[in-house]
């Protein structure tokens, strides 16, 4: 199965994502949003950064 964005609204009313993995698993969550379009902006964002993302050490 394929990952996928889950979009929902958290309890002081911010709409969130998390990228859940093929198997459930949560591999990353986003900052608060004040409107859906924008947390949907943030999702685009992610899908088009991501598959070229540099991987370093800290």
């Amino acid at each position: 199965m394929a990952g996928k964005f889950e979009l929902y609204t958290d309890k002081s009313g911010e709409y969130r994502f998390r990228l859940k993995a093929g198997n459930g698993e949560v591999i990353a969550t986003s900052e608060g949003y004040s409107s859906k379009s924008a947390a949907l902006g943030g999702i685009e964002s992610v899908r088009r950064s991501a598959p070229d993302a540099e991987v370093v050490e800290a």
